[in-house]
């Protein structure tokens, strides 16, 4: 190849590419990446490699994205400047306004194709020529789709056919769009003049015998005009079929992995394949034959992807699986989604668990497919704003994913515009990184609207719930990783009494995100942040004080304790050495920086029951994370959890004439059995820990009854010290305590319910039921020898079946009986 010795050139980059949507809805078609690169990047190479280092664009949709991106060219040792288009004016009216920089032999070149031909023979041709104008033709083996250049045998042209049919094609020879231009071709129309090269100019040459020539080059040359074409660029830079530079180091024969990226262990990677930087590949992922990934990905535990292109920062969650697809920048795609061959998905789009997008959908930017959906045809409208920000229990994202330090900066903001400037909100995390660093965003957005923000440091929900009240604050957040996921953030809010704020304030809340109409204080108006890192002393104070440390101290009981040793270590030891407690902790107690979910904790539950049977202990115990939830272990190795344990603690308030128990709609009947013994009352709630614990606080406002004996169902340690000072006070141990109540036989199982369906199902369940009823929560219906609650689930696409009966064989049977009862009604 020659080095040719012209130094200007233009590049047209002012398509929308509307084949390509909705990839191309908020990016100009030259900007697409083909192999993390944007197309007109591989352009801008390929004219450096042939000598082009002076070079004007020409521009028209969205020409920031370009400017913005190759700026003056100096990062990329090349000088470019830029003409905008304000009105469309052809291909050959555009580069007419780049008239004063043309004046010598320039190339005109799209900025939107993929191609490695030979500019530099082309250039020797049109100056061996004297050509006004030459033309760089390529073969191509189906040239319909293509405007087909008849030359003669020294290169003359003779003929131009647009688009022709099999009847037309008298040569495979196809007009690339990549020209060789003598300044005076511009003189042949005025400034301002809609004029096109192929329709307009190239006739009048040859109509006026004009030296026009066109030159027929071999190598790689590829319009990428449909998204097909896009996939297969890719796969074509993979195997070397078009000479690019593919960026990153060739880590194995075919497989391209850039800077800073870590591939865990286990993950397979079968090449040809392109990964880009900063990314993560999870454990046991497989990467297929043709993936492509761009710059800052998440690739999440053995998730699946084959024959796809992602853009930059795309989240792919654990086992997800994606399969012959496109998907754009920033998207989300959440665990166990599936996404399948010719299926696109816009930049901004969030796929949820478990969803499904059937082949050939497109996805225009910032969708939501909720979970469990299956979409089996194209999405346009819409929005990415999800049917509500709060969940369950606050508002719940994958850690820097969702909830992110710009997210909670505006979220805090939000929070703070519903409150009274100056009010005192306090704020606390766990011991996690991610907690902290999302915790500081909220503290800035806060502050931001003049809010006084009270800094509890490192703790736990209960500290966090006591705290708020006993520091005077009228509401707080406390930032935690989920216990459900590891992977995953939770921001609880809570008002002046530690309860959680109510669904009015939740609504404002998201409203005032949704319009993004924060309240900015002056600056005299923000205050700084006060520390209390006695916040965790205070509460362990508290907590001992709740309990009779003088009948504790004398029992000497000795536990067997499993959980987070760095999260709640201080706050366990702090509390039980003082109340002469001795702990032990269970062998697979171990510091970690990472976090760990609650069922990692659960499956040690039979060894560490086994463990306080062997060695006489009194009791033994997990206690979650965020000490919010707690499994107790009897002396005899026996499980004490969630509706037994709902129970327990309402058999010691029944005993001590504490008040009326307050539980949820789902607790057993059992406890309205024990309340008829001890003369003591029930009250029901919702099942949500929102309803939950607002009553019992409101409950213990209104009858000045002690917090403790109501808190014991939120605070893990302290109905743990409660159920143990009660053993010690009566001097029984924890397994004759438990005998007294009766048996219960509960069942639960979730059934899959589209959103759209859950109303009908509900209304459908009340109008065809007999029996009696309650909808306090859900539909509960009462039989003979049992009941069952349907309650539709506020965060998925499911309902929740809760049952029990006489016998586990009655709360199965009724199980399965209204599970087919809602399957027969969503499939009428």
């Amino acid at each position: 190849m020659g080095r040719s010795d012209i130094m200007k050139a233009i590049i047209m980059a002012g398509g929308e590419g509307t084949r390509l949507r909705p990839l191309t809805c908020g990016l100009p078609k030259p900007m697409m990446p083909v192999c993390n690169r944007p197309m007109m990047e591989h352009i801008l190479h390929l004219l450096k490699k042939h000598g082009v280092h002076d070079i004007g664009v020409t521009l028209q949709y969205l020409p920031e994205a370009i400017r913005g991106y190759f700026g003056n060219g100096a990062d990329f040792n090349v000088h470019m400047r830029y003409y905008v288009e304000e009105v469309p004016l052809g291909t050959a009216g555009s580069v007419k306004n780049a008239q004063k920089f043309l004046d010598e032999t320039f190339i005109v070149i799209s900025g939107d194709a993929l191609t490695d031909l030979d500019l530099s023979q082309a250039l020797e041709f049109h100056r061996k020529k004297g050509a006004i104008a030459t033309l760089v033709l390529t073969p191509v083996d189906i040239p319909l789709e293509y405007g087909v250049v008849i030359t003669n045998g020294d290169g003359h042209i003779t003929q131009f056919l647009e688009k022709p049919g099999w009847g037309e094609v008298f040569s495979d020879t196809v007009n690339t769009g990549i020209y060789i231009l003598e300044p005076e071709v511009l003189n042949y129309f005025e400034p301002g003049q809609k004029f096109d090269f192929s329709n307009d100019l190239f006739p009048i040459l040859l109509k006026e015998k004009q030296p026009l020539f066109g030159v027929s080059l071999s190598g790689y040359w590829c319009d990428i005009g449909n998204l097909q074409q896009y996939v297969q660029a890719h796969q074509d830079c993979l195997t070397g079929k078009v000479s690019v530079s593919i960026p990153g180091e060739q880590v194995a024969p075919g497989v391209w992995v850039g800077e800073n990226t870590q591939i865990q262990a286990g993950a397979k990677i079968i090449g040809p394949a392109l990964i880009g930087q900063n990314c993560k590949i999870g454990a046991a992922a497989v990467l297929g034959t043709y993936s492509v990934i761009g710059n800052n990905c998440l690739i999440g535990d053995q998730s699946t992807l084959k024959r796809s292109v992602l853009w930059d920062g795309v989240y792919l969650g654990s086992r997800a699986a994606i399969r012959g697809a496109v998907v754009g920048s920033g998207v989300k795609i959440n665990t166990n989604a599936s996404v399948y061959e010719g299926a696109v998905i816009g930049s901004g789009s969030i796929i949820k668990e478990r969803a499904l997008l059937k082949p050939d959908v497109k996805l225009w930017p910032d969708k939501v497919v909720e979970s469990g959906a299956t979409v089996e045809s194209s999405l346009v409208w819409g929005t990415a704003k999800p049917k509500g920000l709060f969940g369950i229990e606050g508002i719940t994202g994958l850690s820097n994913i969702d909830i992110t330090p710009e997210f909670s900066s505006r979220v805090g903001a939000a929070f703070g515009t519903n409150l009274p400037v100056g009010t005192r909100v306090g704020i606390s995390c766990d011991r996690f990184a991610a907690s902290r660093m999302i915790k500081e965003a909220l503290a800035c957005g806060l502050q931001s609207t003049g809010i006084q923000v009270v800094d509890f440091c490192q703790g736990i929900t209960p500290m966090h719930r006591y705290a708020v009240q006993a520091s005077n604050c009228q509401a707080g957040i406390h930032v935690r990783i989920s216990s459900q996921r590891a992977d995953k953030v939770n921001l609880l809010f809570t008002n002046d009494r530690g309860g959680n704020i109510s669904r009015g304030q939740e609504r404002k809340v998201e409203n005032t995100l949704a319009r993004e109409d924060v309240r900015r204080v002056e600056v005299q108006q923000i205050l700084p942040i006060i520390t209390m890192p006695q916040a965790a002393e205070t509460y362990i104070e508290h907590l001992t004080g709740a309990v009779n440390t003088t009948a504790l101290k004398k029992s000497g009981q000795q536990l067997v304790l499993l959980y987070d040793l760095d999260n709640l270590d201080h706050f366990v030891s702090g509390a039980l050495s003082s109340l002469g407690i001795s702990l032990e902790r269970f062998a697979a107690d171990q510091s970690t920086a990472e976090p760990r979910d609650w069922q990692w904790y659960q499956q040690y539950l039979q060894e560490l029951a086994h463990t306080v049977q062997n060695k006489g202990r009194a009791a033994g115990a997990i206690i979650d994370p965020n000490g919010d939830r707690l499994i107790l272990v009897d002396g005899r190795g026996n499980v004490i959890s969630d509706d037994l344990l709902t129970a327990l603690i309402s058999l010691i308030i029944l005993k001590e004439q504490a008040g009326p128990v307050i539980v949820p709609i789902t607790a057993p009947r059992a406890i309205e059995a024990l309340a008829r013994k001890y003369q003591g009352s029930v009250v029901r709630t919702k099942t949500s820990q929102q309803d939950f614990i607002n009553k019992i606080i409101n409950h213990q406002v209104s009858n000045n009854a002690a917090t403790h004996h109501y808190l014991m169902n939120f605070d893990a340690l302290l109905a743990l010290l409660k159920v143990l000072e009660f053993c010690a006070c009566k001097d029984i141990t924890l397994e004759e305590l438990i005998k007294e109540i009766p048996n219960t036989f509960l069942n639960q199982v979730k059934v899959e319910v589209p959103w759209e369906d859950k109303g009908r199902v509900i209304r459908r369940l009340i109008e065809e039921q007999d029996n009696d009823m309650e909808l306090l929560d859900g539909v509960k219906v009462y039989h003979t020898n049992g009941w069952a609650l349907v309650l539709p689930d506020p965060e998925e696409p499911v309902c929740r079946i809760f049952t029990e009966g006489d016998s586990m064989e009655i709360a199965e049977e009724l199980t399965h009986f209204y599970t087919d009862k809602i399957k027969q009604i969503i499939a009428t």
